[in-house]
């Protein structure tokens, strides 16, 4: 029950709350501009805030070892652009409660998974049937959201 009261948790949720508000203003915006004009503005822009971040934190980003990276651990950025564009296309046809929903059952059906096997080198944490009682339950509960 603490785990409700972490501080990872508080994160978590915040990030939550940032994802929702970003889906619907890039669906916003994607809806004045064009789908891949807005995606590329907000990458733009991210990528400009990320810059910032490196400089005010002063992290060393040319002493990294990238070429030593797995390839496919750079696929995030390819999954990011891939992420808005749909989000910004599902929020103006099915709302932002019910496009929330899918994506946060989508992502914890994925999380499960992952964990359990331990893909991409993540530590192996093995499914238990509570968890998959949890992801019938949750499918339950966001048939009750969908409107």
């Amino acid at each position: 029950m603490l785990k409700f009261l972490s501080l990872p948790f508080v994160i978590a949720a915040i990030s939550g709350i940032a994802m929702a508000v970003q889906g619907s203003l890039n669906s916003l915006l994607s809806e004045k501009t064009s789908l891949l004009s807005a995606t590329f503005v907000v990458h733009i822009i991210g990528t400009f805030v990320a810059l910032l971040a490196l400089l005010a934190y002063k992290t060393p980003i040319f002493k990294q070892h990238w070429m030593s990276v797995p390839w496919y651990l750079y696929l995030g950025g390819v999954l990011s652009v891939v992420i808005v564009g749909l989000v910004a296309v599902s929020i103006p046809k099915i709302g932002v409660c019910n496009a929330t929903t899918a994506i946060i059952i989508g992502q914890v059906a994925t999380a499960v998974l992952i964990d359990h096997f331990g893909w991409f080198g993540i530590h192996r944490l093995p499914w238990n049937q509570w968890q998959l009682l949890g992801i019938i339950l949750f499918a339950a509960g966001a048939k009750l959201l969908f409107r």
